[in-house]
C-alpha cells in the first residue's frame, strides 16, 4: 500500500462527509468510506483499455455527479458518487493539458488547463464552450511592453492554479517570476508582477477571500485586503529553511501550512502569525498538499506514503 499512496497528489470530498477520494499517477484511484481512517483501491476499465499511464490531475464533485482530469489527456464523468465512470471525448485540438476541473451544477462544469484556457460545459462534458478568448501566450505577448517582469521567458505553462469559491483563478507562471488572475466574465487572464524578490512557489485564496503566497526557500505573503491585489506583506514562519508547499483554510480564522521535510505550521488569527506544528517534526517526508473538506474533516499529503488525518 505504501509504494501506491506515495503517488497521490489530490483530495475530493462526495455526498456525505466520509466518502472521500485519493487519485494520483497511473490512474490510481482510492476510496474512503469512513473518513479516511481505511482507504481502498477503485478501478476505472474506461482509462485501462490502452497503453497508457494517466496522472489524474483533479476530481471534483457536486452531489453524486463527478468528474476527472488526467494527462494525457483524458475526462471522466460519474452520475452515481463514483459506483460507475464514463469516458468522456476530448478534441485533439485541445490547448495544454488538463490540470483542474470543478463540478458547478447538475451536467455542468468547468475545466482548465496549462497553457490557460478555461472550458465550461452544461451537458455533461458533451460541449464545452471558452470562457477565455485567447491563450496566455497570446496576452503576454500583448502585455510584454506594459511591465510585467519575467513574461519574455514565459513558457507557455502554469506551475499552480486555484480557484477561489466564487470562481476566481489565480495561476504562477511556469518560472514562478510573475502570477495571473482570471474573473468569470473577463476575456483573457490578467498577468501581475511578483511583489517580491524571490519567486513565487505557488499562491492560492485566503478563506476571506484575499490572497497567499509562497515563495522558494520559506517566505510566506498575505495579501493586504481582499480579493486580487499586487500589495504583499511577509509573515515571518518557522520553516527551518526548508520550502513551505502549500496552505489549507480550515475556517477563516484556522489555516495550516505545509513543506519540505515535515514542516507543518498553524495559525489560529488569520495568517498573522505561525507556529510550527511537531506532531510533523519526524516524519521524514516533504509534506506537499493541504486540503480541508470542512471545518471537522482534512488531510496533508506527503511523499513516501504519507497522509496525514486532521483530528481537530
Amino acid at each position: 500500500m505504501k509504494s501506491v499512496i506515495s503517488c497521490f497528489h489530490k483530495f475530493s470530498q462526495i455526498v456525505s462527509q466520509d466518502l472521500c477520494f485519493l487519485l494520483g499517477t497511473r490512474q490510481t484511484l482510492l476510496e474512503t468510506k469512513d473518513g479516511g481512517n481505511t482507504w481502498a483501491p477503485r478501478s476505472i476499465p474506461s482509462a485501462e483499455d490502452e497503453d497508457f499511464n494517466y496522472r489524474f490531475n483533479s476530481i471534483s464533485f457536486k452531489g453524486k455527479e463527478g468528474w476527472i482530469v488526467g494527462k494525457p489527456a483524458i475526462l471522466l464523468y460519474t452520475p452515481d458518487a463514483g459506483e460507475s465512470w464514463e469516458r468522456i471525448p476530448l478534441s485533439a485540438e485541445l490547448p495544454g493539458d488538463m490540470v483542474y476541473i470543478k463540478a458547478t451544477n447538475e451536467k455542468s462544469a468547468e475545466m482548465v488547463t496549462d497553457e490557460g484556457a478555461i472550458y465550461v460545459t452544461s451537458n455533461r462534458g458533451y460541449n464545452w464552450k471558452a470562457a477565455v478568448q485567447e491563450s496566455v501566450s497570446a496576452t503576454l505577448n500583448r502585455t510584454v511592453s506594459s511591465g510585467i517582469s519575467g513574461a519574455s521567458y514565459y513558457t507557455g505553462t502554469f506551475n499552480t492554479v486555484n480557484r477561489s469559491p466564487d470562481g476566481r483563478y489565480v495561476a504562477v507562471s511556469s518560472r514562478g517570476n510573475f502570477y495571473l488572475t482570471w474573473e468569470p466574465g473577463q476575456a483573457y487572464w490578467q498577468p501581475h508582477n511578483r511583489a517580491v524578490a524571490r519567486r513565487i512557489q505557488n499562491m492560492g485564496w485566503r478563506a476571506d477571500g484575499g490572497l497567499w503566497l509562497l515563495v522558494r526557500g520559506g517566505g510566506l505573503y498575505l495579501s493586504k485586503g481582499t480579493g486580487i491585489t499586487e500589495e504583499f506583506e511577509e509573515i515571518p514562519v518557522q520553516s527551518r529553511g526548508f520550502g513551505i508547499l502549500d496552505v489549507g483554510y480550515r475556517s477563516t480564522d484556522e489555516a495550516w501550512a505545509a513543506g519540505g521535510s515535515g514542516v507543518l505550521l498553524r495559525t489560529n488569527n488569520g495568517g498573522k502569525s505561525w507556529i510550527r506544528d511537531k506532531a510533523a517534526d519526524n516524519i521524514a517526508a516533504n509534506l506537499y498538499a493541504v486540503k480541508f473538506i470542512d471545518d471537522k474533516k482534512g488531510f496533508v499529503l506527503g511523499n513516501d506514503g504519507v497522509l496525514l488525518r486532521y483530528l481537530g
